[in-house]
């Protein structure tokens, strides 16, 4: 039966403007980093992607590498677009990146022109796209000039790739020499893409501040930390899960001290009439400076706990206090 998306999916959505764009992004996103590969069943990826979207998530956040395999994540999304939300392209914003390591030999890794611009050809080839909303450098890359990398993603826009570009894992530093020479082409920065939750507050000691003076939005991601802002690891580690399979997440870093902080966090969620993973989500959406949180999802019902946690996304002053006092911070 053909697919047709909920005439209700902008009901209860929240949209916020990404710096000072004209673009809105959805408050949560949702990224295919995990559970979309070629090692992942179909189906389910197919039953996320939809439901997401009956949700008023337009926005959906790849990478060259994303999979495993590499790629695989790309084409799992590709034969979703063709299946099912192809006729929905105009509403979505769709995102993907380039930076990390995609294919063998120098010019498969890092940042220059070359390795950026054959990337997203091939990412566009494996989607079944025209064009993404959004193209990132993936991470900064010690070895070419920033001019050059900034440089190509001038290009990429200016030659029909991608409509906005975005950056990640930049430090504040970096993201204001990008931000100065991607403004002196002409093609803005939109977004910057950094880590954060409870558990890494790095983003705060500097990059936030610096997203909102120049303008540029920032989308978060592992707000939930790899599943542990959960309470998934409360009573061990289950099977088959992210720490088991050691994807990422490995049992020596849930620690005791770690569980003791989730445990009183989840105490708390529960008093805000929210699931753990609902508040981690809310939390990170507090700052002015941040325009969306990507989550990950193994199943539908992950995202529609994710977007219910949006009916209670205030903390009031001692709630926060609380928050910082439980993770030492």
């Amino acid at each position: 039966m053909p697919y047709t998306a909920s005439d209700k999916r902008y009901d209860s959505m929240v949209y916020n403007r990404c710096g000072r764009s004209g673009l809105k992004l959805p408050a949560v996103s949702l990224g295919f980093w995990h559970n979309f590969g070629g090692d992942d069943v179909f189906e389910n990826g197919r039953a996320m992607a939809r439901r997401a979207f009956d949700l008023g998530i337009t926005h959906f956040d790849l990478a060259n590498n994303y999979g495993p395999p590499y790629g695989s994540a790309e084409e799992t999304f590709g034969r979703i677009m063709k299946k099912d939300l192809a006729p929905y392209r105009d509403e979505m914003v769709i995102s993907s990146k380039a930076g990390w390591d995609m294919w063998p030999g120098p010019y498969g890794n890092w940042g220059s022109r070359k390795y950026l611009v054959a990337s997203l050809d091939q990412s566009l080839k494996r989607m079944g796209l025209d064009y993404v909303d959004i193209f990132y450098h993936h991470r900064p890359d010690p070895e070419t000039p920033l001019e050059e990398t900034m440089g190509a993603l001038d290009y990429i826009v200016r030659s029909g790739r991608a409509l906005y570009v975005g950056i990640s894992s930049y430090k504040p530093a970096e993201t204001r020499r990008a931000a100065e020479i991607l403004r002196a082409l002409g093609t803005p920065c939109l977004i910057h893409q950094p880590r954060y939750s409870m558990f890494n507050r790095e983003v705060e000691q500097g990059l936030l501040r610096t997203l909102e003076t120049e303008g540029i939005g920032c989308i978060v991601f592992s707000p939930l930390a790899q599943g542990v802002l959960t309470d998934k690891y409360l009573h061990g580690i289950p099977e088959g899960s992210r720490a088991a399979r050691r994807h990422f997440l490995t049992p020596e870093q849930i620690t005791k001290e770690k569980l003791t902080k989730v445990r009183a966090l989840n105490k708390l969620a529960k008093q805000r009439g929210q699931t753990l993973a609902q508040m981690a989500v809310m939390w990170t959406l507090r700052h002015s400076a941040v325009t969306s949180a990507i989550i990950g999802a193994s199943r539908p019902g992950h995202i529609d706990d994710a977007v219910a946690g949006l009916k209670n996304r205030q903390f009031s002053a001692a709630e926060l206090k609380k928050i910082d006092a439980i993770l030492g911070a």
